[in-house]
């Protein structure tokens, strides 16, 4: 009722209610009042609680606000010990609340005695003083607060420095403005340059502000790397931010005139980061081309950066079109990274590769190639088609031996599963492969432990596969050990002279596993069943002396034990089979050999003179004459006999046939060893030099004898000499050598026991000669009499020349480079009387041979390569070669290459042969836009092999 009263007050003094919502706040009224009249009693005992202990709270916050106010109460209690200390008579001071301060906390440093500024720093102040300087003058104007600095003018403030010809400073507005300067003839010079750090722009005004770091830039130009960049307005927003407006972005060094650029409307440039650009187009002399794009991001990071690899495009006879080298760069760290790319061809063929190069500085350095192709020929249904599936794994690790000079590994791996993975790959990056026909791999670890004496242990494997023949050759493993050399009756440092002190010997071991086997069985059950393995100690034994002063006497002695784990077993001839059967012995087994050897040596100087006026003075004669014996005993204890006929007759065999490091020999054999080294040397007098010494030329290289003797047999050895010289400062170099056997043949072709002399003939009968020439030429070759009008023209050469090349394209000189302006005509001149750069190598080869009275020449072959620069932006190449024997050219090719400045244009062409085919490129050469370029080629028609 108290509601309803309330109520009704309320609505007859203010409020006019309606009777139906008098009637609904009533019924709510009463309904809440039953709800939350039941709630109440429900917790009572709880609500009581709750009360009795806010009051406690408030009394325990009056009571402790009182303490506080009056000083705090003091509590004793008589159970605690009294401290000894006495009472501090200095009463703590309160706060106004009577709360007792706390002490502050100190930092145990001592306090700074003079107080803290109180004036503000004001915003945008100066970090540092603005240093200005000009050569001519220097005006103040104090009512616009400026300061104009004219000519050769510097301004410098913090990590910013501005040269420029004019500078006007408005200390007011913290701006400086820089321009150029205007001639009377309205040449403008002294451009701005506005160099922050590291990075430099060179603009025709730039107007900064020194304390907000903003500026407006007008007509800037700078360099990253190898792009230039260049804009029409800048804004600079911060140290790192430009933003540029109708900007072009090029690699050429002309800016006034470039040969190409790529024009930009908009821009956001970070330097040596990035260029966001909109819409970019690519202009090629000043004419625009329909490579456009609406935006794009032009990285400028210098070093390594991940990225997409562009693809190279083409068409091939029997594959149709194809994407080549697609992929992405993977920058991992900075001593790892990762190519993945890519091949695809319209009639399913395809190729995946993974390259991966690695570097730890002062540790290891190397790189690792996976290749594999899926190829396919001709279309699917058609009578020519056919497949083929590859890959080639290549490996190549070096180890610093700044890292520890006491262990070394290495590696270099070329494995293929096809033999003619270069002639059959059509990749592009294996083209330069073609030729090669032989495949090799070697990997191994050494070991050297220092202390004496010093052992040197080796573990290795190697693989040698030929294209050609498709066989493979692999070692895996090979280990070899060796001991240092020892002295065991010569002290430590005194000299070594005489038979017993300087005898000594060696400790070496050496253990293989080889296989022998074709591309077709690699790693198959048979290839391991094949196996030959082996182990092998060897102790040599050798001292020298001096006989009378002048003679060198050698003694030596070596034994061997060498250890097989596979021997073989003839049977007896089968009259069934009409066969000698041959069983195979798994296990060990081993033979023993030894050596006896002796050798004569001495060191004759014979000098022919011709007087000191005579333009030869002297010829040198060095020869080398040594002589050798040799002894082997007969180890017949390891040989065994079988029948080896239906007759009857019986044959010794070895066990240890077919062994890796051979079978102990079978009699007994001597020989004695001749040999006689020869040099020739000249002095002749120098040109237009009267106190010049002498000049030495080599006349003969080498000249060297040999042959040997057999005591058992009593019979010569053929007659072996070999040789070299060079001529014209090294210029052409000559090498032969033959054979000269001194015993006749039957009609047969086999030899007999006869001189051939005494059957008629010569005293040596020649069984085989070759000799071989290269020589090399070029015009720098030829000395200008006039070398003051030379331009600084270089040989050009080619890096893909069959024997080499002098320098690339790219290393000769601009004749036009360094020519400055207002060069009188006769400078002119001379540019076109420099000299042609041009270079020209032949090579000959002559193989005879006449083992049988065949008399035949087996090789005989004239190959030549010659550049010539026409123009010192054009280069034409030349390699090609003329099989005499065959009646034939060998592989030809012509190279055409013009230097376009920013441009790089080549046109490679081999007309005939196995490789016949054409390549069209012309691209730019900066590597940021190496991409852009265009291909086009004739492979080599694949059917026709």
């Amino acid at each position: 009722m108290v509601v309803l009263e309330a109520s009704r007050s309320i609505s007859n003094s203010k409020l006019r209610y309606s009777s139906w919502h008098f009637k609904k706040k009533l019924y709510f009224c009463r309904l809440n009042k039953t709800i939350f009249g039941k709630t109440l009693l429900q917790y009572k005992r709880q609500l009581s609680f709750i009360i009795s202990l806010l009051v406690v709270s408030c009394c325990f916050w009056y009571a402790e606000s009182f303490a506080f106010r009056t000083g705090g109460f003091n509590y004793t209690y008589p159970w605690v010990a009294r401290d000894t200390i006495k009472k501090d008579t200095i009463e703590p001071k309160n706060d106004r609340r009577g709360r007792r301060i706390k002490p502050k906390k100190t930092s145990g440093k001592a306090k700074d005695s003079l107080k803290n500024d109180t004036i503000k720093k004001p915003k945008n102040a100066l970090e540092d003083i603005v240093k200005y300087k000009a050569k001519d003058s220097i005006v103040f104007n104090r009512i616009k607060n400026e300061i104009i600095l004219y000519n050769e003018t510097n301004v410098q403030y913090t990590d910013i420095d501005i040269t420029a010809g004019i500078d006007v400073i408005n200390y007011e507005k913290g701006e400086v403005y820089a321009g150029r300067l205007k001639d009377s003839l309205g040449e403008y010079s002294q451009h701005p340059v506005f160099k922050q750090g590291s990075d430099v722009i060179e603009p025709d005004s730039i107007r900064f502000n020194y304390r907000n770091q903003k500026a407006i830039i007008r007509n800037a130009y700078t360099k990253q790397d190898e792009n230039n960049i260049k804009g029409e307005i800048i804004k600079k927003e911060n140290d790192s931010t430009y933003f540029m407006r109708n900007a072009i972005i090029t690699t050429a060094e002309d800016l006034d005139d470039p040969d190409y650029y790529i024009k930009v409307r908009k821009a956001k440039f970070v330097p040596k980061k990035k260029i966001i650009a909109g819409f970019s187009n690519m202009y090629i002399v000043d004419i625009p081309t329909p490579l456009a794009i609406p935006f794009a991001y032009y990285p400028m990071v210098s070093g390594r950066t991940s990225g997409l690899i562009f693809p190279t495009f083409g068409e091939v006879n029997n594959r149709g079109y194809f994407l080549q080298n697609i992929g992405y760069y993977f920058v991992i760290s900075d001593n790892f990274d990762l190519s993945l790319t890519g091949d695809y061809y319209t009639n399913g063929s395809y190729g995946l590769r993974a390259q991966s190069a690695y570097v730890k500085r002062y540790k290891y350095s190397g790189s690792f190639n996976l290749s594999f192709e899926n190829n396919i020929y001709s279309m699917r249904g058609l009578p020519d088609y056919s497949g083929s599936r590859m890959y080639n794994i290549q490996w190549s690790h070096s180890k610093d031996g700044k890292a520890n000079p006491n262990s070394n590994f290495s590696a270099s791996v070329n494995l293929s599963s096809n033999s003619r993975y270069y002639q059959e790959s059509y990749n592009q990056a294996n083209t330069s492969n073609f030729l090669n026909n032989t495949m090799m791999s070697s990997i191994s670890y050494s070991k050297t432990f220092p202390a004496y004496p010093s052992i040197n242990l080796s573990l290795s494997a190697s693989h040698s596969q030929n294209t050609n023949t498709k066989s493979i050759d692999m070692t895996l493993p090979s280990m070899r050990a060796s001991m240092e050399r020892i002295y065991p009756f010569a002290r430590e440092g005194q000299a070594k002279k005489g038979l017993i002190k300087s005898l000594n010997f060696q400790y070496s071991m050496q253990a293989d596993n080889r296989f022998a086997t074709y591309d077709s069985l690699f790693f198959s059950k048979k290839m391991f069943d094949e196996a030959k393995n082996g182990v092998r100690h060897s102790i040599p034994v050798s001292t020298t002396a001096k006989l009378f002063k002048y003679i060198t006497l050698g003694l030596n002695s070596s034994v061997n034990e060498t250890w097989q784990f596979k021997t073989i077993r003839r049977k007896d001839f089968n009259s069934n089979t009409g066969k000698v059967g041959i069983d195979t012995l798994s296990g060990f087994d081993r033979f023993m050999t030894y050596n006896l050897g002796a050798s004569l040596g001495t060191t004759i100087y014979g000098t022919f003179r011709f007087g000191k006026n005579a333009k030869i003075q002297a010829i040198r004669h060095i020869m080398r004459p040594s002589v050798s014996y040799g002894y082997n005993p007969s180890f017949d204890q390891y040989y065994d006999y079988y029948i080896s006929d239906a007759y009857g007759n019986r044959s010794q065999y070895t066990r240890f046939e077919g062994g890796i490091y051979g079978t102990p020999s079978l009699g007994e054999s001597q020989s004695i060893g001749f040999s006689l080294a020869n040099t020739f040397e000249a002095k002749v007098k120098q040109k237009d030099s009267t106190d010049a010494e002498p000049k030495k030329v080599m006349l003969l290289n080498s000249l060297n004898f040999s042959s040997n003797y057999n005591v058992i047999t009593k019979q010569f050895s053929p007659l072996n000499i070999t040789g070299g010289t060079s001529f014209f400062n090294g210029k052409l170099g000559v090498n032969f050598g033959a054979t000269l056997n001194p015993y006749a043949i039957d009609n047969n072709g086999r030899q007999m026991e006869k001189w051939n002399i005494d059957n008629g003939g010569s005293l040596f009968r020649l069984t085989n000669a070759n000799i071989s020439t290269n020589y090399s030429f070029s015009n720098k070759d030829k000395k200008d009499k006039n070398k003051d009008k030379q331009t600084g023209n270089v040989a050009g050469g080619r890096t893909d020349d069959l024997f080499g090349s002098s320098k690339p394209l790219s290393e000769v000189q601009d004749m036009d480079k360094n020519r400055k302006e207002g060069e009188d005509k006769e400078e002119k001149k001379n540019y076109y009387k420099a000299a042609i750069p041009w270079d020209i190598t032949l090579a000959h080869s002559l193989t005879y041979s006449n083992q049988a009275r065949e008399s035949t020449i087996s090789n005989n072959s004239l190959m030549f390569s010659g550049n010539v620069s026409l123009t010192p932006k054009w280069q034409v190449g030349l390699s090609s070669g003329y099989d005499f024997v065959n009646q034939g050219f060998t592989y030809t090719q012509v190279r055409f290459e013009r230097d376009l400045n920013s441009f790089r244009m080549s046109f490679q062409f081999t007309p005939f042969g196995y490789r016949s085919s054409w390549y069209f490129f012309i691209g730019i050469k900066a590597s940021m836009l190496s991409d852009l370029k265009w291909e086009k080629n004739k492979e080599p028609d694949r059917v026709l092999r």
